[in-house]
């Protein structure tokens, strides 16, 4: 049996995908709500919201993610980070995954990556739970009805959560796994019903496509000033540090939370939705990304609710910290209808910095830019990967290593160029702790972020006194108006200034060894700026 709207040349048969039960072409957001509560994927929450949970993953599985090693790609991938699979060992994966995949029901849903029609790809996302249908629905970019009849896709994903892969016949480290084949086209993952690999698996397609374009694929959110796309500025950073919510302000236009391409036409949204994490998520704070978690269709992912009336918990991280609501792009009211903005006029990298060391913002040079790019210095929040049950100090090149395929510099070598072609100032801003290290010190007020943000975003910043790290070398504002003088300058804020020292010293020592990496792909004014 097959139900919905699809392009009758592109069919699963099509693909050599058969012998399968039921399977449901393109269906709308209320139809997969309706069948993924027949299936008991989950219950219907306030407002129509679809709770849900997601077993034993509840965070990315990095570890488990491979490259297949084809000859088109093999000089191209950076092996160092990414796992390698025999390409006869992908194809019997392939060959047993389909197997199972018999008798059972299928969701597939036709969509395109990429805001910029341009440099869009077009996916075919093929999954075992409706729920899933629904999330990649709201996260990547829904085409005209009347398009489907002749969607073709150019890179297919097959998510099956009840298949498990056999490591010693899969290539594989275990029975999870995600697996990119980049000369078939083809994604595969099995054993997670983490929904967060359906979406981080086309952003790495999309950063392994662009850079050969000249495109620069970039882990960050962004917004612009109202009917000025001109006044663009990009957010990076991991998973924790921030992304959804600075750049979500309702005083700009929001143009997505988490994936962005900088061309030479200006900055585009891969993204068609939001996933936000929800962990004492503030409605006076976040007043929009609070609103979302109580509209129709929106997916709440592991949070714990109360039976009978159906409230969300923001606090009881017992099923984890990594807690999450994934919602359309136009649930937030000042969202972007193209998804597309200018050049990046203001560049912020964001780090959780749990030592308690940065500054809450420093102002860098474009060598000091490239650097901080490369370093990709925070912390990792408890819950956004297994394992992880406190912050952890790291160093996630790019601002997001586990999704970069290519070498590191390939990505700050773009930015760079487009940072001098374009003339972008540049930021950086520690969403972590001050007064001290973590479990000392305390959380970076939002109110000060935003308030600084707003100034290096409105120009004020850029004209007040600044100055020179001793310990960074960067540029950190002396007294900006709405922000304590005090917590400009982190060693002040410390009870015990030379605890501080002692912290600073052994922070600088870790961006030396871990930037001692990249000396030999680097060019010298890079060098230069390098601390330690």
């Amino acid at each position: 049996m097959t139900t919905g709207r699809v392009n009758p040349q592109f069919r699963l048969e099509d693909q050599g995908i058969e012998g399968l039960g039921a399977v449901y072409y393109n269906l709308i957001e209320s139809d997969l709500v309706e069948v993924a509560l027949k299936r008991e994927e989950g219950t219907l929450g306030r407002g129509g919201a679809l709770l849900v949970t997601t077993g034993t993953f509840t965070g990315r599985s990095p570890k488990d993610k491979h490259i297949v090693k084809t000859a088109d790609v093999a000089d191209n991938i950076w092996w160092e980070n990414n796992a390698a699979m025999e390409p006869e060992a992908f194809d019997q994966l392939h060959a047993d995954m389909l197997e199972h995949m018999k008798g059972r029901d299928y969701f597939v849903q036709d969509l395109v990556g990429g805001a910029d029609p341009a440099q869009s790809i077009h996916c075919r996302m093929i999954t075992e739970l409706a729920w899933h249908s629904l999330f990649i629905r709201h996260m990547l970019r829904r085409p005209d009805r009347e398009d489907l009849d002749s969607f073709v896709a150019d890179y297919t994903v097959i998510n099956c959560p009840t298949f498990k892969a056999d490591p010693a016949r899969h290539g594989c480290r275990s029975e999870t796994v995600i697996a990119m084949n980049f000369a078939k086209k083809l994604i595969l993952i099995g054993n997670t019903e983490y929904a967060g690999e359906n979406k981080k698996s086309i952003f790495s397609l999309l950063n392994y496509l662009l850079p050969e374009k000249g495109i620069m694929p970039m882990h960050c959110s962004a917004n612009h000033a109202p009917g000025n796309p001109v006044d663009t500025a990009v957010f990076f950073g991991l998973s924790g540090t921030g992304k959804t919510t600075l750049s979500a302000d309702p005083a700009r236009v929001l143009l997505g939370d988490d994936e962005h391409g900088w061309s030479d036409r200006g900055t585009f949204n891969f993204e068609g939705g939001c996933y936000a994490k929800t962990i004492s998520l503030n409605p006076e704070a976040e007043p929009e990304i609070y609103a979302t978690t109580e509209k129709f269709g929106t997916i709440i992912e592991n949070m714990v609710f109360d039976p009978e009336t159906k409230e969300l918990d923001f606090e009881d991280d017992s099923l984890t910290a990594n807690m999450r609501c994934a919602y359309p792009l136009e649930y937030i009211s000042n969202a972007s209808s193209t998804g597309l903005g200018g050049h990046p006029k203001n560049v912020i990298m964001l780090t959780c910095d749990a030592f308690g060391v940065l500054p809450p913002i420093a102002r860098l040079t474009p060598a000091q830019a490239m650097y901080h790019f490369l370093s990709g210095f925070t912390a990792k929040v408890a819950g956004t990967e297994r394992g992880v049950t406190e912050p952890q100090p790291t160093f996630s090149t790019c601002f997001g290593a586990p999704f970069m395929p290519r070498r590191p510099e390939v990505y700050g070598n773009l930015l760079r160029e487009k940072i001098a072609q374009h003339g972008a100032t540049c930021w950086l801003v520690n969403t972590g702790w001050t007064g001290g290290a973590y479990g000392t010190g305390s959380r970076m007020p939002i109110k000060a972020t935003r308030a600084l943000l707003t100034a290096a975003l409105d120009g004020s910043l850029g004209k007040v006194t600044f100055r020179k790290d001793p310990n960074f070398g960067f540029e950190v504002p002396v007294s900006v108006p709405g922000v304590p003088d005090l917590l400009l300058d982190p060693r002040r804020t410390w009870g015990d200034p030379e605890g501080y020292d002692a912290q600073a010293t052994k922070l600088v020592q870790m961006f030396a060894d871990n930037f001692a990496q990249y000396d030999p792909f680097i060019d010298d004014d890079v060098k230069a700026v390098a601390i330690g």
